[in-house]
């Protein structure tokens, strides 16, 4: 073989390796899209590492790491994968508001404030209204952090080391003599984060309650469910009823599939078989359930539509014969447009929970909420309860000490349980200075203000509009004006933690009802650098023209495939068409209803009439005269989206409009 054929061979084999390094760098990016797609970030992960071999898009790459160790709860290993995505340009809307978040998780608040403001300040025009009031939320709370960090309290917090090992241990419950606990330790791996399924177990306290006796051994064998994640237990007063989360078995992405269940301790004194509780929600994720101090209500967290955002805060009372009734949202005041999760009532009656949406100094904080005159406040404790980690699952078992679940720095394994006593213990773990002396409580004055306009030309101000203000506890206007020639009303004061209605009304216009909360709204001590601080919320009030035969395109109501109930979501808005209807007693509708394209004529010419008079049926259900509304189904003859593809295009064209028939 002569010199030019051997350096030709040469150069062909490198670039047969390199084209093989090539494929298999793009098949294990494949392959982690997959797996990222089916929510098994830690296959993932490990798909993404290969792949960093390649030619991928480095921006493309990183954030899926990146994402991949945030949604399996390893927000420190995303920090520079972001960082990269960021600094090759990567295109993912939300890549600096998670980067921010992972940041502040580490404690580098600096660097998160400047993340969220370049968020806030280029965030498109589609962001949903929840993340951008969390993400400017943020702002504010990293702005203050150092008046946060001032809240000190003088606790001895001791990492419980005969319990805890190098997986998670959490949400801690003293029954007896017993310490109850969630943990990894089954022999089935679960795909979000490379841990061992969760799963109750349980040890025997110690003489001292900071120590545990035997090694720790299976809850029950009767709960015990080896492919599925199991924990968070809570317990009714006798200690013979117990509520827990059970699911997430992978199969679903998000751990949809993650409800509550109930046992109950027999007279054999062994737990039986759980069974699902009805006010589970089966499209949503729900969890870390706890009793009130008679049992009478049970609290749990749940990310069901209709809520504040992430995960809220419900609560479900228990009559005599053991049945739950209609959960309830707990409000704005204590639910936010983040997470809030793991609820508990302490010996003195208070509601203790954890939140990423309250002002705290890590990712979750634990929180105290009481009540009075109305009006509830939430208090972040401070440290050392609280870290620039998760800090979770807080339990008392005494006036002054407890036990809580955090992921700190120097534990033993990814979420430690950890035991407090509050004023004494070894010098090296406690907070030794006391809180700084807080002042007069400082106030704030809130006001209401706002401006009235035209839907069709929504900066076009109305004069001559009637505006009323009533409070919804009363029903009585706190105000009642009329717009001058800039359209506006206000400003007039409004109270903490009252509901309101503003109604507004204009000849040639339909009355428009807008409700307004102060629930949620009232600005935290920490933010107030005055005595006395004034806020104005101003509210835009757009009136629709009293046309006949005008049309409106009703948003989120939409149908399944070839069904025709009314769907949850649906219900609310449905409901708007009955105060419209209520407010305006000569109107009379055509309710319409509009299929996609992907049957015959004849079917969804049926199908539609049939949708449109469900929806009719239900409006009358509310009180709304029959002959005040007209039921008509148009089929496909109307597509909003002509040669629909996708699911989404499919559902825009079944769709709910009405029109004005008689004024």
């Amino acid at each position: 073989m002569n010199i030019n054929t051997s350096a030709t061979w040469l150069v062909a084999l490198g670039m047969a390796f390199g084209m093989a390094g090539c494929n298999s760098a793009m098949q294990a990016y494949k392959k982690g899209v997959r797996h990222y797609d089916a929510g098994e970030y830690n296959l993932a992960i490990s798909q993404f590492q290969k792949a960093e071999k390649g030619t991928i898009d480095p921006a493309r790459l990183n954030y899926y790491l990146a994402e991949s160790y945030r949604l399996s709860n390893r927000f420190g290993d995303a920090v520079p994968f972001y960082q990269k995505a960021v600094e090759a340009n990567s295109t993912e809307p939300d890549v600096r508001l998670n980067y921010a978040y992972a940041l502040k998780s580490q404690g580098n608040y600096g660097g998160a404030l400047d993340q969220l403001q370049q968020y806030v300040a280029n965030a498109p025009k589609t962001t949903p209204k929840n993340t951008l009031d969390k993400a400017k939320s943020e702002i504010e709370t990293l702005k203050a952090i150092n008046i946060i960090a001032q809240k000190k309290t003088p606790i001895n917090l001791k990492n419980m080391g005969n319990l805890n090992s190098p997986g998670t241990e959490f949400a801690p419950v003293v029954r007896g003599n017993e310490l109850i606990f969630t943990a990894s330790r089954k022999d089935v791996t679960y795909k979000n984060n490379g841990l061992p399924m969760l799963g109750l177990y349980k040890t025997k306290l110690g003489q001292q309650p900071d120590e545990t006796g035997n090694a720790p051994e299976l809850f029950s064998t009767n709960v015990f469910q080896n492919d599925v994640n199991e924990g968070t237990p809570a317990f009714s007063k006798d200690g013979k009823t117990m509520i827990l989360a059970r699911g997430n078995n992978g199969k679903r992405k998000g751990g949809l599939d993650v409800d509550l269940f109930i046992s109950r301790l027999g007279a054999d004194n062994n737990w039986s078989q759980p069974l699902r509780l009805p006010i589970s929600d089966s499209t949503a994720w729900d969890g870390s359930p706890a009793f009130s101090g008679d049992g009478k209500t049970l609290y749990f967290a749940s990310n069901r539509a209709g809520g504040a955002g992430g995960t809220d805060l419900y609560r479900t009372s228990i009559d005599a014969s053991g049945r739950f009734s209609r959960p309830v949202n707990m409000g704005r005041d204590i639910n936010t447009p983040g997470n809030e999760m793991f609820p508990y009532v302490g010996p003195d009656a208070k509601l203790y929970f954890s939140s990423d949406g309250h002002p705290g100094l890590g990712k979750l904080d634990i929180f105290v909420a009481t009540r009075s005159g109305g009006v509830t406040r939430v208090e972040n404790m401070g440290q050392p309860i609280n870290s620039a980690s998760d800090d979770f699952g807080l339990i008392y078992t005494d006036d002054d000490k407890g036990y809580l679940a955090s992921n700190r720095a120097g534990g033993k394994g990814d979420d430690d349980i950890y035991f407090f006593q509050e004023g004494s213990g070894d010098d090296s773990t406690t907070i030794a200075q006391n809180p700084p002396k807080e002042g007069a409580p400082k106030t704030v004055r809130y006001f209401l203000a706002g401006t009235v306009g035209s839907n069709d030309n929504p900066s076009n101000p109305l004069d001559s509009a009637r505006v009323r203000i009533i409070d919804d506890a009363t029903g009585q206007p706190i105000a009642e004006v009329v717009t001058g020639q800039p359209g506006t009303f206000g400003k007039y004061p409004i109270q903490e933690g009252k509901d309101y209605t503003i109604l507004a009304e204009r000849r040639g216009y339909l009355t428009h009802r807008e409700p307004f909360t102060m629930q949620g709204k009232s600005i935290p001590q920490i933010f107030l650098t005055k005595p006395q601080t004034d806020t104005t919320f101003n509210v835009a009030l757009l009136l629709d023209r009293s046309e006949l035969n005008k049309t409106f395109v009703l948003e989120n109501i939409y149908y399944d495939l070839n069904k025709y109930n009314i769907r949850s979501d649906a219900a609310p808005e449905l409901d708007k068409i009955v105060t419209i209807l209520k407010d305006n007693p000569t109107l009379k509708l055509e309710l319409s209803s509009h299929t996609d394209a992907r049957d015959t004529d004849a079917y969804n010419m049926k199908l539609s009439q049939n949708r449109a008079k469900s929806a009719v049926d239900y409006i009358v259900a509310q009180g709304i005269a029959a002959d005040r509304l007209v039921a008509k189904g148009y089929g496909e003859t109307r597509l909003v989206v002509k040669n629909a593809k996708t699911e989404e295009e499919h559902q825009r064209n079944r769709r709910t409009e009405i029109k004005i028939l008689e004024l």
